[in-house]
């Protein structure tokens, strides 16, 4: 979706004119985009129906294609919000900056990695988390968070459960519930290490 990537790049661009969208800021211009798909997923109901991205990509051509206006104007609105969030939840780490307390949440999300990848149902676990974010006003590194919370719980290991889709069903709730939890919380969510490559890590 081209389109949307450069409507929003012209709106973050316009609300932030230090931004450099197309070099060095790429990065937020790419977790904006997933942001702002993410978003009208919860909002049209899209959440866990099969063929979604479809869908999403079909109903944002059609508004591009017969209401652009106010397509641009809802775009203009979001990014507006989304810069603010952005502001207020992601922190940039410099050099050996609150180094234990991340490197402790660095191995614990290393440890669930093997776990996550070989999840089966993964893309059905985020997007619930995903559709709590969203509800509950985070609307910021949507998919960065979701992932982080369910890695969270597989990489602690709380759940003693022998049933495999019990055990998963239960990650699944506890990362619904810090979800809810997160939006409750000031101050940043996402941390990014730049001592290693300008937005080389989040965590």
């Amino acid at each position: 979706m081209n389109f949307l990537e450069t409507l929003l790049s012209e709106k973050l661009k316009n609300r932030n004119p230090m931004l450099d969208i197309w070099g060095v800021d790429r990065k937020v211009l790419q977790i904006a985009c997933q942001d702002i798909i993410n978003y009208v997923k919860v909002h049209w109901g899209l959440i866990g129906k099969e063929a979604n991205d479809y869908e999403i990509t079909y109903r944002l051509e059609e508004l591009y294609r017969n209401e652009k206006k106010e397509l641009e104007e809802f775009i203009d609105l979001w990014a507006g919000i989304w810069l603010k969030k952005w502001g207020e939840r992601v922190k940039l780490l410099i050099g050996s900056e609150d180094h234990k307390k991340w490197s402790r949440l660095a191995k614990i999300l290393n440890n669930a990695e093997p776990i996550w990848r070989n999840l089966p149902n993964r893309k059905e676990m985020q997007e619930l988390v995903i559709s709590a974010l969203v509800r509950n006003g985070e609307i910021c590194g949507t998919s960065i968070l979701s992932e982080n919370l369910l890695k969270m719980e597989l990489g602690e290991g709380g759940s003693e459960l022998a049933d495999e889709k019990e055990r998963l069903l239960n990650v699944a709730c506890r990362a619904v519930r810090k979800a809810k939890e997160l939006s409750r919380s000031k101050g940043p969510l996402i941390f990014v290490k730049i001592d290693k490559g300008y937005y080389g890590e989040e965590f």
